[in-house]
C-alpha cells in the first residue's frame, strides 16, 4: 500500500497535536478525518465557544471533524467506521474506549511527549522538566486497555538543556513527535500491519518509573522549604504556562498578593541564611531564602499586573525586603 492509499484518522486536540497533523497533510498522507474535543466555552458568561487548535487547522484544510461528548456514544462510533480508516494517529487526547481504538484493521498507535515507560500521564513535558532531567524525548505506542502502557515501536530522544524552560522543550518535541509519527506510519505501511512493538516491561532498566500526572492550581504553588535547584527546575518546569506561584505577605498587613515566577537563577557562591521564603535585595538584585540558600528571581508577575523583570517589580515594591514569599 502506498502511503496516499492509507486512509487515516487523526485524534488531539491542542497545539502540540497540530505540529503531527500539519506533517500528516504536509507529508501527502490522507487524513480522512480529525477527532478533537469539544468547542471549550469561554468568556466571563461562558457564552462564547473556542475550537481547539486541531479543529481550526482542520477546518483550515477541508478536513471532516468529529467532536463527540463521548468516545463510546453509538452515533459517533458510527460516524467513525464510516470513515473506513485503516490507521488512528493519537496526539494528545483523551483515553479512547476499545471499540474506538480496536477499529482500524492496521491499529491506533499514540505520540506520547516523553521516553515510556517513564512520565506516563497527562504533563509528562512538565514533570520531565520540574525533576530535573537531562533527556526526555518521545514514543510512539500502540494503544492498549491502560493509560500509556501499550507496545513501543520507537523512541526518539530529546536533550533538556539546564537553562530550558518547558516552551523550548514543548517545541523541540512537538518537532520530534512528527517526525516520530510520519516514520511509525511507513514503518506501518511496510510491514502491511505485521510491525513488530516492544512490551514496555522490556524498556524497564530498573530505575524508578515516575509519573506524569495533570497539574492544577495547587501543583504550581511553590515550597520555599525545598533545596534551590530544585526550585529552579520547578519554575521552569512551569513556565510560560501554567506558572509557578507564591505569595507575597507584606509587613504592612496588607492582603498577601499572589506572584507568578517565570525565570530564576542559581547562585550557590552567595551564601546566605535564614528563614525559607525570606526575600533579600542585593545590588539591585532580587533572591528569595530556599531550603539550602538563596535563589535569584529573574522575571515575576503580581496578580492584576503585566511580568516584569525583578528590577522594575523592586522599583514598583520597595518595601519588598520587608515581606515575605510563602
Amino acid at each position: 500500500m502506498k502511503k496516499e492509499d492509507l486512509k487515516i484518522v487523526f485524534m488531539g486536540t491542542p497545539e502540540f497535536a497540530v505540529g503531527t497533523l500539519s506533517a500528516l497533510v504536509d507529508g501527502g498522507y490522507q487524513v480522512v478525518a480529525v477527532v478533537t474535543q469539544p468547542d471549550k466555552p469561554v468568556g466571563r458568561h461562558g457564552s462564547v465557544l473556542q475550537p481547539s487548535e486541531v479543529k481550526k487547522y482542520a477546518l483550515e484544510k477541508g478536513i471532516p471533524v468529529l467532536q463527540p461528548e463521548k468516545m463510546k456514544d453509538p452515533a459517533f462510533v458510527e460516524q467513525l467506521r464510516a470513515f473506513g480508516a485503516d490507521l488512528q494517529v493519537v496526539v494528545a487526547f483523551r483515553m479512547l474506549p476499545e471499540v474506538v481504538w480496536g477499529m482500524p484493521r492496521l491499529g491506533t498507535f499514540n505520540v506520547h511527549a516523553a521516553l515510556l515507560p517513564q512520565y506516563r500521564g497527562a504533563a509528562p513535558i512538565n514533570w520531565a522538566v520540574i525533576n530535573g532531567e537531562v533527556m526526555t524525548g518521545v514514543t510512539t505506542f500502540f494503544l492498549d486497555h491502560d493509560i500509556d502502557t501499550g507496545r513501543v515501536i520507537l523512541r526518539r530522544e530529546f536533550p533538556i538543556p539546564d537553562e530550558a524552560d518547558v516552551e523550548y522543550v514543548y517545541d523541540g518535541l512537538m518537532k520530534l513527535g512528527a517526525e516520530a509519527a510520519l516514520e511509525t506510519i511507513d514503518r506501518i505501511i511496510e510491514s502491511d500491519g505485521q510491525l513488530e512493538a516492544l512490551p514496555q516491561e522490556t524498556l524497564m532498566d530498573g530505575t524508578e518509573l515516575r509519573p506524569a500526572p495533570k497539574i492544577f492550581k495547587e501543583t504550581c504553588r511553590m515550597d520555599w522549604s525545598l533545596p534551590a535547584k530544585r526550585l529552579y527546575d520547578f519554575v521552569r518546569g512551569l513556565s510560560p504556562y501554567p506558572g509557578a506561584w507564591t505569595t507575597l505577605d507584606r509587613s504592612d498587613g496588607s492582603e498577601p498578593v499572589t506572584v507568578k515566577i517565570y525565570k530564576t537563577a542559581k547562585c550557590p557562591d552567595l551564601k546566605r541564611t535564614g528563614d525559607p521564603g525570606t526575600i533579600l535585595v542585593e545590588k539591585g538584585k532580587m533572591y528569595v531564602l530556599a531550603g539550602d540558600g538563596p535563589l535569584q528571581v529573574l522575571s515575576l508577575q503580581m496578580a492584576g499586573k503585566k511580568r516584569m523583570d525583578a528590577a522594575a517589580f523592586l522599583n514598583g515594591m520597595r518595601d519588598v525586603e520587608s515581606g515575605k514569599m510563602t
